[in-house]
């Protein structure tokens, strides 16, 4: 059996999670009801008042809460405890030039180290170990959670932040490092680079990983696996709930379990917005249950996945699972960690005079990599010359924008085939096994 952090709360009886959340609801609907202008306006819209919230399952007279309000109530209109009771501020890449800022207060960062501390604990982490973390150090959530979490299970963390790959392999060599955390992606990458330098990636000591912030395939996992002889795990989260933390694979590697003494989770039908039945794909939605900074009712991950149907899991944990994420219901991709939506990609190629109307973004997989190639159309022909130099232009404007290179081609105009009325932006040839 593996590790529980925290017994009590992850083997609760599914009676008591259910009163819990109902209890948790209510006291977040009234704290967001009395502070909140934003959730006050929408549940007075709806005729719903505190006290009609009674047990879990009254959530569904909730408003929801999706991005684009998030975005509207920027920097701080959603906060429901003061900003001086505020402690850290963590916000998403912005995509549409405005940020998503989630504050946390002191409390909130406790429970984010709980949550942290129960995947990493399910995923093989203890007190024994050396924990790398090669992940951004920044306002983007990742670092810290997996930071907070490994500390309070007790492994000794080495801060290794972003990149620097070979820098990285050397820590692990030099510290004997045992357990890192990352995007899967990123840890194909580091066994390649260590083979480069001539070190076999199984040498090294690393036996466990927890791995998140992308969709990563079964294929990749096994990938993984083999490159360094390590268990892999895979972690789920957003900026908007704490970050990672929302839920993580057991050792049955069947579902990720989602802690609902913090989060109640539902599955809805995108378009009707109904509840679809277990075991049937649908979006997420999930309210926070324990925030004191942000609290959100149910707010539109727009990730796809589904629900099981509850029975205690071999693990002997008790909280619901769910499906990897499948994908989004609205058009942003996840490439090597890294959101990206294609209008990005346009708001760079558009500034350019001599760059055309029509472009699109090709995902492949190269040796298990996913990468990226953006095509264009040119306005008028180009010299060779020219071509090169826009390439070049466009290769470090858009790396700048997405954090990493992609491949860029430029072509002579009418070039890229016609596709009916909408463009296909996207061409996603990535290998899914």
């Amino acid at each position: 059996m593996d590790h529980m952090f925290n017994k009590k709360s992850e083997t609760l009886p599914r009676r008591s999670i259910r009163e819990m959340q109902g209890k948790l609801l209510k006291k977040t609907v009234k704290t967001v009801y009395k502070q909140v202008p934003f959730y006050k306006m929408k549940c007075k819209e709806l005729g719903v008042t505190p006290d009609d919230i009674k047990t879990w399952e009254d959530v569904r007279k909730l408003p929801f809460t999706t991005k684009n309000d998030l975005r509207e109530n920027m920097p701080f209109g959603m906060l429901a405890a003061p900003l001086e009771k505020c402690v850290e501020l963590h916000a998403s890449s912005g995509t549409t030039g405005i940020p998503i800022t989630a504050c946390y207060t002191q409390n909130d960062l406790d429970v984010w180290s709980e949550v942290m501390a129960r995947c990493l604990s399910m995923s093989g982490l203890t007190k024994e170990d050396i924990f790398q973390n090669p992940i951004p150090y920044g306002t983007f959530t990742g670092a810290f959670g997996f930071h907070y979490g490994a500390q309070k299970v007790g492994a000794l963390v080495i801060p290794s932040g972003k990149g620097q790959s070979e820098r990285q392999i050397k820590l692990m060599e030099y510290y004997g490092t045992t357990f890192m955390s990352g995007v899967a992606s990123y840890a194909i990458r580091l066994g390649q680079v260590a083979m480069e330098q001539g070190i076999d990636p199984k040498k090294l000591k690393v036996r466990n990983g927890l791995f998140g912030a992308e969709m990563f395939t079964p294929g990749l996992k096994k990938r993984i696996m083999d490159t360094w002889d390590m268990d892999v795990h895979d972690i789920y989260g957003l900026t908007e709930m704490c970050g990672p933390g929302v839920s993580t694979d057991c050792d049955e590697h069947d579902g990720l379990h989602l802690w609902e003494d913090h989060f109640l989770v539902e599955c809805i039908d995108p378009k009707t917005l109904e509840p679809v039945d277990v075991e049937e794909e649908g979006e997420l939605v999930i309210s926070t249950l324990s925030k004191t900074g942000m609290p959100l009712l149910r707010y539109r991950t727009r990730d796809l996945a589904r629900l099981y149907d509850q029975e205690v899991c071999n693990c002997g944990r008790t909280h619901v699972r769910h499906s990897m994420i499948k994908g989004r219901s609205d058009d942003m991709i996840i490439l090597r960690g890294t959101n990206i939506y294609p209008g990005q990609i346009e708001s760079v190629l558009m500034k350019h005079e001599s760059v055309g109307g029509n472009w699109r973004m090709i995902l492949s997989t190269v040796n298990s990599l996913d990468m990226l190639t953006v095509e264009l159309e040119s306005k008028r022909q180009l010299s060779q010359i020219e071509t090169m130099d826009l390439e070049e232009r466009l290769k470090s404007e858009i790396q700048s924008v997405l954090v990493f290179t992609p491949r860029i081609e430029v072509l002579p105009p009418n070039t890229i085939p016609e596709t009916g009325l909408k463009a296909q932006r996207v061409i996603d040839k990535r290998e899914r096994d």
